[in-house]
């Protein structure tokens, strides 16, 4: 039988398996057992008599913990259901989550009418009028100057859904191609004669598609978020959330001056190892601080150009079941800026904090609302971001004990305790193959990265033997998911042959289906991923694509006429020699056979 057959009768059995319902009880009742501690045992309890309210509601407090085993053990088994999703509840997930966010909307509104008349509140007294003219301060210097000239050379499309294209049309293409909706506020700030100085092949797409199309706003939807509760999102118009990508970029570069670099997350995880050490520093998370952004407050503490921007870009009104509202909030999830300006907020506020204490804001940091400042900061921030309206989340607040967790980094005492979640039903192969690659990860750091915990050996074997034999695909860590991860001589690789050095396994791996796209959107997409070079407001990448492709200053029409018949000749993908589009969301597997990396070993079950 030849190799691609054999990959395709592979595939077929691994599209086709499935098991039982009742092998969810059975992994849980043997990772609970693994962990054998009091904490496991209620929560076994608790699910196998169908208490999955109270087990949706168990909490874990670090402050009950001494040692770090018990701590370890304890926090495992709170969050290994915490996100599962089979859990028979009561409450509906959804007016839990919206009942919230209503509720910090209400909260935006008080904050807002205190800060109309702030000289007046009875909590602008005492230190708090120092930092907040700190605050200020420290803003307007994190930002300096608006530059027009990146606002419209920084932006870029999402990769969710807008109010007009829905998520499976998600594409940078398809956005292109028929994104037309856009805010009257931010329409008055950009009009298409504006776009068309800016964007002049866009824009004139734009006009045959029908711009503008004016949207009264954001439209709340709900996504899943773990066991208890759902998350709130605002869908935005396309092209306000195109300019607000730019305005999140635009933060994003001046805060890495700073020395916080929102692409990653290893500083916030490196500050909570040194904090679950020493205990000198604390990290700080917020409840729904992306809901509680009032709308006075950001323009109290922004620059007024930079504040006018960003309020012409927003949403002002949404709509939440059913009715129109006129949003207390600034911004909300969903919001292309939300992210950076929440991160420039508490950033600003910590290092602020520890200035006034006279101590040294290099161990200040914020990644969104994950927040890591001096343990001695820890009250006064708490007052001050109350002052401004967000809450301090004390459940995931952690100052005045061994642990501490920041960006999916949990440490007590140094030890890195981090938990798995059993988020879906174990029924495919594909899923047997994430948990229990997560158990051997997870035995992996129980014993400190020096070979794997036996106790959780039970777990892993189980998992594995619920797959046939034909299915069980052997790989190394490096290879992600792909199969049942081992250490390099138990998967047996072979020798990479036609003169390549190294070796080869076979594993399993994702490919988004794409389709063929010839239309116009294609080619402006593929023309804005080119790399930019020093250009003037009026010199764009899209100007810099019509003297690359030999356009001429001619007409729009022409130049228009010619960029169809490019978009419809050149071969950007690798669909077939076609120009291919993936579709969101909307994988395939396939059978690879790939490289694999010889030096890494998880060890042997110890």
């Amino acid at each position: 039988m030849s190799s691609k057959k054999q990959g395709g009768r592979y595939l077929k059995g691994i599209s086709s398996f499935r098991v039982t319902k009742e092998f969810d009880s059975l992994v849980v009742a043997e990772y609970l057992s693994a962990l054998d501690c009091p904490r496991a045992l209620m929560v076994a309890i608790l699910f196998r008599e169908g208490e999955h309210d109270q087990l949706s509601k168990l909490e874990f407090n670090p402050v009950n913990y001494n040692s770090v085993v018990d701590c370890r053990d304890a926090y495992a088994a709170t969050k290994f259901l915490s996100k599962y999703k089979g859990l028979t509840l009561t409450n509906d997930l959804d007016e839990v989550a919206l009942a919230k966010f209503q509720e910090f909307e209400a909260l935006c509104k008080q904050t807002n009418v205190r800060f109309k008349s702030l000289r007046y509140d009875r909590h602008t007294a005492g230190r708090i009028v120092w930092l907040h003219s700190a605050v200020i301060r420290k803003i307007e210097r994190i930002l300096g100057d608006f530059s027009a000239d990146e606002f419209f050379t920084a932006p870029d499309w999402g990769p969710g859904a807008s109010t007009l294209i829905k998520r499976r049309d998600a594409s940078p293409v398809k956005k292109f191609q028929y994104e037309t909706g856009i805010t009257r506020d931010l329409y008055d700030l950009v009009p298409l004669t504006m776009l068309s100085e800016v964007y002049p092949q866009w824009a004139y797409r734009l006009s045959l598609s029908g711009f503008p199309t004016f949207q009264t706003g954001n439209k709340v939807i709900t996504v899943p978020k773990d066991a208890s509760t759902n998350r709130v999102i605002a869908v935005e118009p396309g092209i306000n959330l195109w300019f607000q990508k730019s305005i999140g970029e635009m933060i994003q570069r001046r805060l890495f001056r700073c020395g916080i670099d929102l692409r990653f997350q290893s500083r916030n995880q490196k500050l909570a190892y040194l904090g679950s050490l020493t205990n000198k520093i604390a990290s700080i998370d917020l409840s729904s601080a992306s809901d509680s952004i009032a709308l006075s407050v950001v323009e109290e503490l922004l620059p007024p150009r930079w504040f006018h921007l960003m309020d012409a870009c927003r949403s002002h009104f949404g709509t939440l079941n059913g009715r129109t509202v006129k949003w207390e909030k600034f911004s909300s999830m969903g919001n292309g800026f939300t992210f950076q300006l929440e991160s420039l907020i508490f950033y600003a506020v910590a290092a602020c904090c520890a200035e006034y204490l006279h101590i040294s804001s290099a161990d200040v940091s914020a990644y969104g609302d994950d927040v890591l400042l001096p343990s001695v900061c820890y009250e006064i921030f708490r007052e001050i971001i109350e002052f401004y309206g967000f809450r301090l989340n004390g459940k995931k607040s952690h100052y005045d004990s061994p642990f501490r967790e920041s960006c999916g980094a949990h440490y007590f005492s140094g030890v890195d305790v981090k938990p798995i979640y059993l988020k879906d039903r174990v029924e495919s192969v594909p899923a047997i193959y994430r948990l229990a690659n997560a158990v051997r990860r997870q035995a992996h750091r129980r014993n400190g990265n020096y070979g794997c915990d036996a106790r959780l050996r039970p777990v892993f074997d189980l998992l594995v033997s619920k797959v046939p034999r034909a299915l069980r695909l052997w790989i190394p860590e490096t290879l992600g998911d792909g199969g049942f991860i081992v250490n390099f001589d138990e998967a047996t690789p072979s020798r990479a042959r036609h003169g390549i050095e190294g070796y080869r396994v076979q594993n399993v791996v994702d490919i988004s289906k794409a389709y063929e796209d010839f239309t116009e959107g294609y080619l402006l997409a593929s023309l804005w991923k080119l790399p930019e070079v020093p250009c003037s407001f009026y010199y764009t990448r899209l100007q810099q694509a019509r003297l690359l492709l030999g356009l001429d200053e001619s007409p729009l029409q022409e130049g228009h006429t010619k960029l169809q018949a490019i978009a419809g000749s050149l071969n950007f993908g690798t669909l077939e020699g076609r120009n291919s589009v993936p579709l969101s969301g909307r994988l395939r597997l396939n059978l690879a056979n790939s490289l694999v990396q010889q030096w890494y070993d998880l060890g042997p079950w110890v």
